[in-house]
């Protein structure tokens, strides 16, 4: 054998000699079946969560009438269903019904948007043997978190003065024609959900309790989290050449519009923003996304994932429940409206993330400690202390 043709075979990614061409197309099929177990992963501790959790998340929306403990209440409620469609679907038929007041809505809504990071940050966490892949991984999820905060900081403060998000939302609503029946199945949630149904079946077969069953899907996912994403930021390094990625970068550095475009897409076809921004932590983590174009990505993601509510208050056939559902909508895009545009705030934060996993390198339980107290300690003491 000669020396070029040593240097076309390699070992794919199970160990057999192939050629190179034939090992890329190989580890290719590898990152995605990875990547599915992965999702299957995440949806598998949702499943567990949202089963342990479910009763006390629906108790949390009854008797609330302080506003920041209706924001702390839509972090919660979110954090134990590990779905901010969810939560804000509930919020949509709640008010439709009208068990739940839309003044008081419109602050937990703002909380859903915080609620739901915690999925990538929990993913995050999954890198923290390797120390480059676990700074850029913490950077990567909570810049969404960051953002959301400082949204929410700037934003619920004016909604109570002045109502802004409410009103136009109402007038937004008083424009569009009447209810619907619509809906709409999203064939890559299906598939995740139908993986994650499967799993979970066989683990009830053998474990009929149901808390311990939910214990069970709880530990499985995040092995599958673990697991997968060991190999998936193993293999896109192998895979991606390096001008594969400088052009993505570049396409992404030259419009922010073009990446939240592209999150606005994956979300509304995946029916998930944790899905979305949970797919961006291993690509960042492995190098193929640089953290400040992964931004713009996360935050067509808060646009995209509104779409759920929408579809929810369309079926409601409530114009209460379709102002609340515009008003995520109006929410997210008046954020991205006032913090992007403007070049001295646009990355703070990521820069904040940056700072953040800067810190949660050295010590890594920091990095734990600050998922718990951000999206737990603190709303339960919020909803403790102010209703």
């Amino acid at each position: 054998m000669t020396e070029s043709d040593a240097d076309a075979r390699a070992e794919s990614p199970i160990g057999a000699p192939l050629r190179l061409r034939d090992r890329k197309w190989l580890r290719a099929v590898l990152v995605v079946g990875l990547l599915y177990l992965f999702l299957v992963g995440v949806k598998l501790l949702e499943n567990g969560v949202n089963g342990l959790g479910d009763d006390a998340a629906g108790s949390l929306f009854d008797g609330i009438t302080n506003p920041v403990a209706a924001l702390f209440v839509g972090i919660l409620a979110t954090v134990l269903v590990q779905s901010s469609s969810v939560t804000t679907s509930t919020i949509v038929a709640l008010v439709g019904t009208g068990q739940l007041p839309i003044e008081t809505a419109v602050p937990m809504i703002m909380g859903a948007n915080i609620g739901t990071t915690v999925t990538n940050t929990i993913v995050a966490l999954a890198h923290a043997r390797q120390t480059e892949d676990f700074q850029r991984a913490i950077a990567a999820a909570t810049m969404h978190d960051f953002f959301n905060l400082i949204a929410v900081a700037v934003l619920l403060p004016l909604e109570l003065a002045t109502g802004f998000l409410l009103r136009s939302a109402t007038w937004l609503q008083s424009l569009l024609p009447g209810g619907s029946d619509a809906t709409f199945d999203s064939p890559i949630k299906g598939a995740v959900k139908w993986g994650a149904n499967t799993i979970g079946d066989v683990i009830e077969r053998f474990i009929p309790n149901d808390t311990t069953a939910h214990i069970v899907f709880i530990v499985v996912g995040i092995a599958l989290i673990f697991f997968t994403l060991t190999y998936i930021t193993k293999n896109m390094k192998q895979l991606i050449a390096d001008r594969i990625e400088r052009s993505v970068n570049a396409s992404l550095e030259k419009s922010g519009l073009v990446g939240m475009f592209v999150g606005v897409i994956v979300t509304v076809a995946v029916q998930s923003s944790s899905i979305t921004t949970s797919i961006i932590v291993p690509l960042v983590a492995s190098g193929l996304l640089l953290v400040r174009n992964a931004y713009p990505i996360t935050l067509g993601a808060n646009v995209g994932t509104t779409v759920t509510a929408l579809i929810a208050a369309l079926a409601t056939d409530s114009s209460d429940a379709m102002t609340i559902a515009l008003v995520h909508l109006l929410f997210n895009v008046t954020a991205i409206a006032l913090i992007y545009p403007i070049p001295r705030i646009r990355y703070v934060p990521v820069q904040l993330a940056e700072r953040l996993a800067q810190i949660a390198v050295k010590r890594k339980t920091l990095a734990v400690a600050y998922t718990v107290t951000m999206f737990v300690l603190i709303p339960l003491a919020g909803i403790f202390i102010l209703d």
